[in-house]
C-alpha cells in the first residue's frame, strides 16, 4: 500500500514515518511537510534514502499541490499529523491554527473524496475534551466525553475532528480519528516540556515551570502512539474515535524533578513562572476501547520510557542543538540544493 503521512517531519509524524518505513518495507511512505519552525528534515535523515520512502515539501492548505500529489501518487491511506500544535503559540497567533488545522484538513479530505482512498486518519488530541479536576482521579476522558476546548489550538483541532466526522456522515468518506495524551520520546521539538527541561538542565540554566507545577498530564511514549495508529488504520472501524493513553499520569513538577535527578542536576534550577492563560488542570485518557477492540497495549511505562528518552537526547545533541541555534532550517537547502 501507499501511505501519505502529512506533517511527517514533525515529532510524532516523524516517528511514525520511521516506524512505517522500517516495519513495512513492502509499503511506500510519502511524507508531506511544509517545514515550518517545528518541521525538521534532519528527523527523517535515517530513512531518507530508503527505497520505500519519499519526501515532498508542501502545505496541506495548497489545494493545487494536494490535487497534483494525489493524482500522481494514488494513495491508499492518508494519515494527517500536519497541524499547528503549541498552545502558547496559539494564544499569541490563533489564525494560523485555524487555517492549517481546519482548512488544511478539508483540503486533504476533498482530495481523498476525489481520488478515492481506503482510509483517512485524523490525528487529534486529548485537549479537545478540555480538562479534568485535580481532586477527581477517578475521572477519565472517554470517546463519549463532550468536546470542551480551552485554547485556540484545541478549538482548531476539535473543529477539524467535527469536520472529519461530517465528511464521513455526509460523503461516506472512510475515516478514523485518534485522540492521544501527551507524547514524549525521540525527535521532540525543544520548546516542549520534556526536551526543554533536558536541554536547559544540561546547560545549567533555569527550568521554567508554569504556576505551581501541579498540572497533570498522562504521558504516552511516541512509539506506543505509532503502534496504536497502525492498528487503527488496519483494523479500526470506519467513523470511529479511539482514545490512546499511556496510564502514566504525572504532575509537571514530577516530570521536571525526574529529569533533574536523572541528569544529576539540583532542583534549585527550577524557576516557577506566571501560569499561562487557560492552562488545563489535568488530562487523563481511558484507552479501554482500543485495548478491547484492537488489542493494543503500550510497551512503555513512564519509568521505562523517560530514561530511554533522556539517553536519546544525550546521544543526539547535534539534532536539538541545531534547532536551538536555528541551523536545522538550512538542512533542507543543503539536502536538496543539487536535486531538481
Amino acid at each position: 500500500m501507499k501511505f501519505l503521512v502529512t506533517g511527517g517531519a514533525g515529532f510524532i509524524g516523524g516517528n511514525f514515518a520511521h516506524y512505517m518505513v522500517n516495519t513495512y518495507p513492502e509499503d511506500q511512505i510519502v511524507v508531506l511537510d511544509l517545514l515550518t519552525y517545528a518541521g525538521n528534515l534532519e528527523t527523517l535523515e535515517p530513512i531518507m534514502e530508503k527505497p520505500n520512502f519519499k519526501f515532498v515539501k508542501g502545505d496541506i492548505r495548497d489545494r493545487e499541490l494536494i490535487d497534483h500529489l494525489f493524482a500522481e501518487e494514488k494513495f491508499d491511506m492518508v494519515v494527517n499529523f500536519a497541524a499547528e500544535t503549541h498552545v502558547d503559540r496559539s494564544v499569541e497567533d490563533p489564525e494560523v491554527f485555524i487555517t492549517t488545522n481546519i482548512l488544511g484538513t478539508q483540503v486533504l479530505m476533498d482530495a481523498c473524496r476525489k481520488y478515492g482512498i481506503q482510509r483517512y486518519h485524523q490525528v487529534s488530541t486529548d485537549e479537545v475534551y478540555g480538562d479534568l479536576p485535580l481532586d477527581r482521579p477517578d475521572l477519565f476522558f472517554t470517546e463519549e466525553t463532550p468536546i470542551h476546548t480551552s485554547s485556540p489550538y484545541s478549538a482548531a483541532k476539535a473543529g477539524a475532528d467535527l469536520l472529519v466526522q461530517a465528511y464521513h456522515r455526509t460523503f461516506k468518506l472512510p475515516v478514523t480519528i485518534s485522540r492521544c495524551s501527551n507524547n514524549y520520546g525521540p525527535y521532540h521539538f525543544p520548546e516542549k516540556l520534556i526536551p526543554l527541561m533536558i536541554s536547559r538542565a544540561l546547560a545549567d540554566e533555569s527550568l521554567p515551570v508554569y504556576g505551581d507545577g501541579m498540572n497533570v498530564r498522562d504521558w504516552l511514549h511516541v512509539y506506543d502512539h505509532c503502534t496504536a495508529i497502525d492498528l487503527i488504520l488496519r483494523k479500526g472501524r470506519e467513523g470511529e474515535v479511539y482514545n490512546i493513553g499511556g496510564h502514566n499520569e504525572k504532575t509537571n513538577l514530577e516530570v521536571v524533578k525526574t529529569i533533574l535527578a536523572a541528569l544529576n542536576k539540583p532542583e534549585s534550577l527550577i524557576h516557577f513562572v506566571k501560569d499561562r492563560p487557560g492552562h488545563d488542570l489535568r488530562y487523563a485518557m481511558d484507552p479501554t476501547k482500543i485495548e478491547t477492540e484492537l488489542g493494543w497495549k503500550p510497551k512503555y511505562t513512564f519509568e521505562t520510557g523517560i530514561p530511554q528518552t533522556i539517553d536519546w537526547y544525550l546521544t543526539h545533541r547535534d539534532w536539538w542543538e541545531h534547532i536551538l541555534q536555528g541551523d536545522y532550517q538550512n538542512y533542507y537547502k543543503t539536502m536538496y540544493k543539487d536535486r531538481p
